[in-house]
């Protein structure tokens, strides 16, 4: 298994250390978009277990990286806004340096009975792996072009498709469902805005609206609509698994084609993210 983003300092439980592997492509000096991602899921899930509602689900996750994230020693902060049954609503930060560096809110609701009524969805689950393709690396893509392939081929102007596998968020410790699908979300991104020069748009935010969680340690994401103007664009993205789509993730880019990571130097591994 592909080592963990960060590890705990011995002398302090609460102080995250990011190992090689959070290291961003757009430059090894920043975290990764799926690190922070991921430690801020971590840090609302154990809030809402202290508070006594793990049964509740995570229905709405928003990351806004609105500061440069270091690969520094950092913690995460949370704030309880509501706590119930039915709904809790929480904010976590993580802090670098005494410094807000990025926030997230995450939504949490309580399940129930389907309503009997029919109400048109358009969940038709896309492509996904073979189990024997899929256990080739720890992220794979797909476009309409090249079917299931590594990103030197995935390098071309045809909607993307990607599958993943899951990456620890702290050593030592399992990667739950949700900070699984709150990681690989960041990963958006690159589905909406990988074009045949590149990854040309960096991702300041990310929404993840689920109606439930990946099972069986895989997922994946696949663009389903993308507009852009004036070097700003709004992708918006389908989560699934093989039992079928589960959520979106809607990300905005902004125009970074001078810092564009060349993903043709990496493989299924190691491939870079925002």
């Amino acid at each position: 298994m592909t080592s963990a983003y960060f590890h705990l300092d011995p002398h302090d439980r609460h102080l995250l250390l990011p190992q090689p592997t959070a290291g961003s492509g757009w430059g090894k000096s920043h975290l990764r978009g799926m690190a922070v991602s991921g430690a801020l899921a971590r840090a609302a899930e154990s809030a809402v277990a202290t508070l006594g509602f793990a049964e509740l689900r995570p229905t709405r996750w928003t990351l806004d990286m609105y500061r440069p994230a270091l690969a520094v020693p950092s913690r995460t902060v949370t704030t309880v806004h509501k706590a119930g049954p039915r709904l809790c609503l929480i904010d976590t930060e993580l802090v670098q340096d005494d410094r807000t560096v990025a926030r997230a809110t995450t939504l949490l609701l309580g399940a129930g009975k389907t309503p009997e009524g029919a109400v048109w969805h358009g969940s038709a689950a896309p492509t996904v792996p073979t189990a024997e393709v899929a256990s080739h690396g720890e992220r794979l893509y797909f476009t309409d072009a090249t079917g299931w392939t590594t990103p030197a081929g995935a390098r071309n102007a045809s909607r993307n498709q990607v599958w993943h596998s899951p990456v620890p968020i702290v050593e030592g410790e399992p990667v739950s469902p949700f900070q699984f699908a709150a990681s690989v979300a960041d990963v958006a991104n690159l589905v909406a805005n990988f074009g045949d020069n590149g990854l040309e748009f960096i991702n300041p935010d990310l929404t993840l609206a689920l109606t439930r969680l990946p099972r069986a340690g895989e997922m994946g994401l696949a663009a389903t609509a993308r507009i852009e103007r004036d070097g700003v664009s709004v992708g918006t993205v389908a989560a699934f698994d093989r039992a079928g789509v589960f959520g979106t993730v809607t990300v905005c880019g902004l125009a970074n084609a001078e810092r564009a990571p060349d993903l043709r130097a990496f493989g299924a591994h190691d491939a870079p993210q925002s």
